[in-house]
């Protein structure tokens, strides 16, 4: 069966240590995303899985057996590069082929799987051009087709959009997912992207320092991050990190001191463990309600920047204490700069993250 497991896995260049005691399991027909920022190990782990770097500590499992000592030719991936590495004195056809003629396969079933894989990625008018005659985005489903041509164990994607502009990239999230959700292969994929991991993956890992910080489905990182790294990373706009002095907890409500003011919070129940002290408030741009000025419990600032993003506006935001605070409303909503607002958060969407930067929930 086509599943990928790496235990405990990793791997130090020397003193520095790129990938730390990561543990992730991908099953038959799941997509899963690497997602983190440039040099948090996202590649790395992808290269150990594939074979093309050794693992220091650690042990990688491929369709139930164990590849560490095993080249790359011998785990039976195939693996899709940010750079599409096609042969220019090939055309389209023949460089999607070229992994079957070195499985000695025969000429019809080479021609019957170039065309299956050249009809579902769109490919077919283009077979007989060389690559230098077809567009970026071609090229890129060239090297998908070439790698879905075969029948590995897994498929490995490193950045595989990110050479193209943003309309390709749009119409290739999509054909890549469609193509991957027929085949019943596990798949992870190399992304600093989130907008890519939210729309192409089943679930989603996210790397910090070498270290992955959290495991789960595109919602549940968005809508439950594990800790504050994740809910700054996740989101566009970033989620709003306040600091704020616990007061105490009742009513269902926290109370806290935040902008030089006590405010009462519906927040997870957890957060009654909790002694009085430093937390950090999580609230998403989104989940604010801007009320009249008499509402008791509100969040105030002023206006300072305006940015219209179409169907909304990003408003950028004061706090009396002098932090900045972001707020989207709807494009309806007429905002001046140095307009006052006063805001309530979501309670289903406000965050309350220990002083370990940890999530407070039950």
């Amino acid at each position: 069966m086509s599943t990928i497991e790496i235990r405990g896995i990793t791997k130090a260049f020397g003193p520095f240590v790129a990938v730390r005691d990561a543990d992730l399991s991908v099953a038959a027909g799941e997509v899963v995303c690497l997602l983190g920022p440039s040099g948090c190990g996202k590649t790395t782990t992808l290269r150990m899985i594939a074979g093309l770097e050794r693992a220091t500590a650690g042990d990688i499992v491929i369709a139930g057996q164990r590849m560490n000592e095993l080249s790359p030719q011998k785990r039976n991936i195939a693996m899709v590069f940010q750079f599409y590495a096609l042969y220019p004195a090939l055309t389209v056809g023949e460089n999607i082929a070229m992994p079957l003629h070195r499985e000695g396969i025969g000429k019809a079933e080479v021609a019957a799987r170039v065309g299956k894989v050249a009809d579902i990625l769109h490919l077919r008018d283009v077979l007989d051009r060389m690559p230098g005659q077809v567009s970026e985005g071609e090229k890129q489903r060239v090297a998908v087709a070439r790698a879905i041509v075969r029948d590995p164990n897994c498929f490995l994607f490193d950045e595989p959009l990110s050479r193209l502009d943003v309309e390709l990239r749009h119409t290739m999230r999509g054909q890549i997912k469609a193509v991957l959700s027929n085949l019943s292969k596990a798949t992870v994929i190399v992304t600093h992207d989130q907008l890519e991991a939210l729309t192409m993956a089943d679930r989603i890992a996210i790397m910090r320092d070498g270290m992955i910080e959290q495991v789960g489905s595109p919602h549940e990182v968005f809508a439950k991050p594990a800790n504050v790294f994740v809910a700054s990373f996740i989101g566009t706009p970033q989620m709003n990190l306040i600091d704020a002095e616990l007061k105490g907890y009742g009513d269902g409500k926290a109370t806290v001191t935040l902008d030089q003011q006590d405010v009462d919070l519906h927040v997870n129940p957890a957060v009654a463990a909790l002694g009085p002290g430093r937390v950090t408030v999580g609230v998403r741009p989104r989940a604010f309600t801007v009320v009249p000025q008499d509402t008791a419990g509100t969040i105030d600032a002023v206006t300072e920047l305006i940015e219209p993003m179409g169907a909304e506006t990003l408003i950028h935001a004061r706090t009396n204490a002098g932090g900045d605070i972001r707020v989207v409303v709807q494009r309806d909503r007429k905002v001046k700069i140095g307009e006052p607002l006063h805001l309530i958060p979501d309670p289903m969407q406000t965050h309350i993250f220990a002083a370990d930067g940890k999530a407070v929930r039950a």
